[in-house]
């Protein structure tokens, strides 16, 4: 699967979608997913993170026939029949790169295509939780990775 972000793949995250500015998701697009998809599961890491694997979003329960998400994607556990969980920082919905000062970390988005409807669970699930019900129903996957360092 093809995923776009508003930065090239391996190239620096506008500032806007950052602790730093508007901390607003950025615009998410993909394609290449399987027919037989029937939902979608998106998570945004950093796994260059002093303390491991930082989960900055995740939406999950995204409708098969929705191929994006938009800019600013409201911070609500549940937006339609969208569910987002809690990020790292302890809330619900996107949460932006927010580096330590002169590091440059990696932050993927990461688009998972399921043969299920719903994964079943509640809005403002864990990550942990998103995973484990996404086991044995992947059926396609991709990803875009951006930069971003704070000085």
């Amino acid at each position: 699967m093809k995923v776009e972000a508003p930065f090239k793949e391996g190239q620096d995250i506008p500032r806007k979608y950052t602790c730093d500015g508007e901390d607003v998701s950025p615009q998410v697009k993909w394609s290449g997913q399987p027919s037989n998809t029937k939902s979608f599961v998106l998570i945004m890491d950093d796994p260059d993170a002093p303390v491991g694997t930082f989960t900055h979003w995740i939406v999950y329960d995204i409708p098969a026939s929705q191929t994006s998400l938009q800019e600013n994607f409201p911070k609500r556990s549940e937006v339609r029949s969208i569910k987002q969980g809690i990020n790292d920082f302890g809330r619900v919905g996107y949460g932006g790169p927010c580096p330590p000062r002169g590091h440059t970390h990696k932050y993927y988005i990461k688009v998972y295509a399921l043969d299920v409807e719903s994964l079943g669970l509640r809005d403002g699930a864990t990550r942990r939780e998103v995973e484990s019900k996404m086991q044995g129903h992947i059926i396609g996957q991709g990803q875009t990775m951006g930069r971003y360092g704070r000085r």
